[in-house]
């Protein structure tokens, strides 16, 4: 399939998933940017659900990078034990705090470069905070859901996030780069799953290279 093709495809599957999920949007639970940047952090290797429940206490407790930097590490572990690999993300987001409090004057930064500054933060978490926070179309979110629908709806052949992204922006309008994430993961949690995706009840499977495919890779 040649680039032209796959911006047609992609437009197609952007129209159709934008009809079938309209109220598609990120799922944790946040009020600013900074609550975002910690429940994207604590979302690694763990569901949203999970994080929601978390987080209301989390963010009494700690409810600015101001409070967070000067929190023990021991009491940010405590609250977030139950997200699993509590010892890194807590020792990620006390060390963001601290950068955040004394590099930004407590705010979260709204530029590329200045958040994949902040310990732990990479550029995926960091599309996440620009692109539902800030409204600033960066990039593309790819996490397990868009890399496996991207691969199987032919619009990527690569393995890796960095370079998937790279074929997505190639072929997604850019005001759609943001949204394209959220619509995606929906779909991939409610019909295109990991091991039994719902090929005969899906809406793209006529342009789905992978539907009538016994070996689905991921």
């Amino acid at each position: 399939m040649n680039l032209a093709q796959k911006k047609q495809n992609a437009r197609t599957v952007l129209q159709r998933v934008k009809e079938h999920y309209p109220a598609a949007k990120c799922t944790l639970n946040h009020r600013d940017p900074f609550e975002l940047l910690v429940a994207t952090v604590l979302s690694a290797q763990c569901t949203d659900e999970r994080v929601n429940r978390v987080t209301p206490r989390l963010f009494k407790l700690f409810p600015t990078a101001q409070k967070m930097a000067a929190a023990p590490i021991e009491e940010i572990e405590r609250s977030i034990r139950s997200t699993g690999f509590y010892h890194q993300k807590a020792k990620s987001l006390r060390q963001s705090s601290i950068f955040i409090r004394d590099k930004f004057d407590g705010k979260v930064p709204s530029e590329m470069d200045q958040l994949i500054q902040l310990p732990g933060i990479g550029r995926k978490t960091a599309n996440v905070i620009l692109g539902t926070a800030f409204r600033k179309e960066a990039g593309v979110v790819v996490d397990t859901h868009v890399k496996r629908l991207s691969r199987r709806l032919g619009l990527t052949a690569e393995q890796t996030p960095e370079k998937i992204e790279t074929d997505l922006i190639k072929i997604l309008p850019r005001d759609d780069w943001t949204i394209y994430s959220h619509l995606i993961i929906r779909h991939g949690r409610e019909i295109c799953n990991a091991r039994k995706p719902a090929c005969a009840d899906c809406f793209l499977k006529d342009i789905c290279p992978s539907a009538d495919q016994k070996d689905r890779r991921k």
